[in-house]
């Protein structure tokens, strides 16, 4: 994307009184962030709809100034900017209807991996807690080698699952509440140095922002957002973990929960995500890999490798070569990662080719060849 796409759609995030909601919609109305800006003064010609104070947000000149002086901080310190529109843009959170605009990467790890697990739990981890990080994601390394640990570097689980990845050589990418200018907290910045290079560290928060409260509820959808799945550790009754798991049952994802003893205050937020269906009981990562479908994808018959189905248009074709890969089947997510086809256009084509008996739907967001 060019350069004053990517400075007027993150301008768009810091103007007053526009949320990402309307950011969304006006670049939906719109087509794109450049003519909201450059001919803001012609807005109620372009959408007559827009309300007067969404047209007299444009009129603060110092947004662009801040934005620009964070571009070049962000390029100077080998910072990625990334938009909706940009390739590495995460695939699962461009599905999300209040997905940033624009992302902050600094990292190595491709964030459209074709695994991506998110950890979450207390930030008063037990050393029950603790274990279960280490025993999980060593059992996940020997399953899923190319799988991405997400969470939040914050005390706790957090934590534990990032050095836990670290450990076993999984890639691990933090999702921070405050700008890339900062660690937080400052106890961490090892191992997000670390992290540098063995995954990376991703925001929506420009440089200079503090990690304030209501910054960690915002970070929280991105832990969601960006996963096939979320996993919750450890979680008393109340915090963020249980946000995050309820955001990403919002956003159609599976969630696990690791059940614990009856009575242990970080166990009772596990223990009740189970017992009311919103969380899939979770003992080991075989039973993800399981669950998920993930087991690993064997090569279809030369036989069936023959073009079967000439009937079929070619983003049709072009979903059903993806499938012959995985004869067990494959998730919707994984789907649209692997076709860069948005969620919309992929539940489309699905539909059509289940008509056409092509393909069946399967339990957790899953899809195989007939």
């Amino acid at each position: 994307m060019n350069t004053n796409e990517t400075l007027y759609r993150l301008a768009l995030t810091q103007l007053p009184g526009i949320g990402v909601g309307h950011a969304h919609n006006l670049l939906q109305a719109a087509g794109n962030a450049t003519v909201l800006f450059e001919h803001r003064k012609e807005l109620p010609d372009i959408l007559p709809d827009i309300p007067v104070r969404l047209i007299q947000a444009f009129d603060h000149p110092e947004v662009l100034r801040r934005c620009e002086a964070e571009l070049s901080f962000a390029e100077k310190n080998r910072i990625a900017c990334l938009t909706e529109e940009d390739e590495a843009y995460p695939s699962r959170l461009r599905e999300c209807n209040d997905a940033p605009l624009v992302l902050f990467y600094k990292g190595t790890a491709d964030l459209n991996r074709r695994h991506v697990i998110s950890m979450v739990g207390t930030r008063n981890a037990t050393d029950y807690g603790k274990d279960l990080c280490l025993r999980f994601v060593r059992e996940l390394k020997e399953r899923l080698p190319d799988a991405i640990i997400v969470s939040g570097l914050a005390y706790g689980i957090d934590i534990h699952a990032h050095r836990a990845a670290l450990q076993y050589g999984l890639d691990t990418i933090g999702v921070l509440a405050h700008g890339l200018d900062r660690i937080y907290p400052f106890v961490h910045r090892n191992t997000a140095s670390e992290m540098t290079l063995h995954g990376g560290l991703l925001t929506e928060f420009m440089s200079g922002t503090n990690p304030d409260k209501q910054n960690f509820v915002k970070r929280n959808r991105i832990v969601a957002g960006i996963s096939d799945a979320t996993i919750v550790v450890e979680s008393a009754k109340k915090g963020g973990s249980l946000i995050t798991a309820e955001i990403a049952e919002s956003y159609h994802r599976d969630c696990f929960a690791f059940p614990g003893r009856v009575g242990d205050v970080f166990s009772e937020g596990c223990n009740y995500l189970i017992s009311a269906n919103r969380a899939v009981l979770l003992q080991s990562a075989e039973e993800l890999v399981k669950a998920m479908n993930w087991d690993c994808p064997k090569e279809l018959p030369s036989a069936i490798q023959r073009q079967l189905f000439p009937e079929l248009n070619p983003e049709e074709a072009r979903i059903v070569q993806i499938m012959r890969k995985y004869p067990e089947g494959i998730q919707v997510n994984s789907l649209v990662v692997e076709s860069n086809i948005a969620i919309t256009g992929m539940t489309g084509i699905l539909f059509e080719l289940e008509l056409k008996g092509v393909v069946k739907s399967l339990a957790g967001g899953m899809y195989r060849l007939i």
